[in-house]
């Protein structure tokens, strides 16, 4: 009999140890989740004036889902930023006013529509406004005093993202050097900085999309709609399919074409492209996402086609 309850004993005990988060045992996600709020206590910490930019993509949804694990159960300490470019999609802006009412913290938006009326910027010649949100973005870290920010950007995306540190910094006119990278060693962080000078945080750097996708999966986090298959008007243009919307109007020899669609990101709606997809849930995405052979900005990107070095020059001007 006591060897039964010995062993059974010893069972139980194993079970539990089993369920918890060890060394041994933790999961990849565990991990990477780790890492994220460590980064993101870290830089609350260290930073007098910290802000987290904030689009309603599927990264800045994760990076605040994390933020606010990673203060719970205070809420978020520091304000969300949206440059809004104007063109947005309708379905991101209304997750992006219920997420701030959720969350319970302050929003900042920077607009590039009140740019362009008071003529400080310009309408580009391809009606792309991605890259017009620089300015709007530097003056309104400028003018509220913010420190550093933090941004959802990570290495798989980009060639130009993939040379990031986890802070990396911007010189007093907002610029990046990528040439001036500070060493980063295990997880010791510099965010050594002059007055006029500010950081950006990136604590998803070491994540791809399979991962931010199982995360959503793991953890049943709300995104926006348009990340699941659904069914638009589209048409084609310059080998991607682009919805027909108010910023986003086929020319006469494009043919509109209802299609089953879904988002893999969620950018200015007049350069970003869907894929065709029946992915339903986040399960299904993971899936889909696994095979996948490209990122998400190489292939529904337009304003990252336009060169090689697109992203970087963009990032040297003191784009996200």
């Amino acid at each position: 009999m006591s060897t039964d309850i010995t062993s059974g004993t010893a069972r139980v005990a194993e079970s539990y140890l089993e369920s918890q988060p060890t060394g041994q045992n933790l999961t990849d996600l565990d991990i990477l989740e780790s890492e994220a709020v460590h980064i993101i206590r870290e830089v609350a910490a260290e930073f007098d004036r910290p802000a987290m930019l904030f689009s309603g993509g599927k990264d800045s949804v994760v990076m605040t889902h994390l933020a606010a694990k990673a203060f719970f159960p205070a809420k978020i300490p520091f304000p969300l930023v949206h440059i809004d470019t104007g063109h947005n999609f309708p379905e991101v802006l209304d997750y992006r006013d219920r997420a701030v009412a959720r969350l319970g913290t302050r929003l900042v938006v920077g607009s590039v529509q009140e740019y362009i009326d008071r003529g400080e910027l310009e309408e580009r010649a391809d009606g792309t406004r991605n890259p017009l949100q620089t300015i709007p973005l530097l003056d309104t870290i400028s003018h509220n005093g913010y420190d550093v920010v933090f941004g959802g950007g990570r290495r798989d995306e980009d060639k130009a993202r993939a040379k990031e540190r986890v802070l990396s910094l911007r010189d007093d006119f907002g610029q990046w050097d990528p040439r001036s990278q500070r060493p980063e060693l295990w997880n010791l962080y510099n965010g050594r900085h002059t007055p006029g000078q500010h950081v950006r945080a990136f604590p998803l750097s070491n994540w791809t999309e399979l991962d931010v996708w199982r995360y959503i999966e793991r953890e049943g986090i709300e995104i926006p709609s348009l990340y699941y298959a659904h069914e638009r008007d589209t048409f084609l243009r310059d080998g991607m399919i682009r919805a027909v919307g108010e910023v986003s109007q086929p020319e006469s020899h494009e043919e509109v074409v209802p299609r089953v669609v879904r988002y893999r990101t969620v950018g200015d709606m007049s350069c970003t492209g869907a894929v065709e997809s029946t992915a339903s849930t986040a399960s299904d995405v993971v899936q889909e996402v696994a095979i996948s052979t490209l990122t998400e900005r190489g292939a529904t990107r337009a304003d990252d086609r336009i060169s090689e070095a697109a992203m970087e020059d963009r990032k040297k001007d003191g784009y996200f």
